[in-house]
């Protein structure tokens, strides 16, 4: 019998919970099932397998990221937007490193489509309005920061800039400062030449 009260929802947030506890690698259903003091089998009444377990912890952290991001982006254009975005993955990485990590997990084409990693996308390209970049730069802009970000971030929790100076936080400043200027200086492409003979 399922203990009452649990449904799709609640068992994401307490899969959420367990990743930021034990890492998302670790989230399956039979771990969730023991948090709840249950049978594995009374849970697939809300969902199939440890995959959909793990895309619905995803679709969770996502939405918060893009709830935490429109917050923080209010009101802001440039290098303030720029500073603002950064940070809030930076902050919930680090206090949500397990539900960060599930914000990486790779969704189906329907489930990414309909989840709040459009508004992420949406977020992103607004700020680069305030940089004058068109397409297809304006693609390739997106891509370069959501490679730092997260390269950043996944770099330094994983204890990567903890044994040399500077501090990691001065780094990270610097790092916007250089994004924010390489954003205002957007390098024109070089023409291509067509090779003969």
């Amino acid at each position: 019998m399922v203990r009452a009260g649990l449904n799709p929802e609640r068992l994401a947030r307490a899969g959420a919970e367990l990743a930021d506890e034990v890492g998302f690698e670790q989230v399956t259903v039979s771990a969730l099932a023991r948090r709840f003091d249950v049978k594995v089998a009374s849970l697939y009444s809300h969902m199939k397998n440890s995959h959909d377990l793990k895309t619905r912890i995803a679709l969770l952290a996502l939405e918060e990221l893009a709830d935490r991001a429109a917050e923080a982006l209010a009101g802001r254009a440039g290098k303030d937007a720029l500073i603002a975005l950064a940070n809030v993955y930076r902050d919930y990485a680090r206090e949500h490193p397990g539900r960060y990590a599930a914000a990486q997990f790779r969704l189906d084409p329907e489930a990414a489509l309909a989840s709040a990693g459009v508004r992420h996308a949406q977020m992103t390209r607004a700020l680069l309005r305030g940089y004058d970049l068109t397409e297809p730069d304006q693609t390739h802009a997106v891509r370069l920061l959501g490679s730092v970000f997260h390269g950043y971030v996944s770099l330094e929790m994983g204890g990567g800039f903890s044994h040399s100076a500077p501090d990691s936080d001065e780094t990270w400043t610097r790092t916007l400062d250089a994004l924010d200027a390489l954003l205002r200086n957007w390098p024109a492409p070089e023409p291509r030449t067509t090779q003969t003979g």
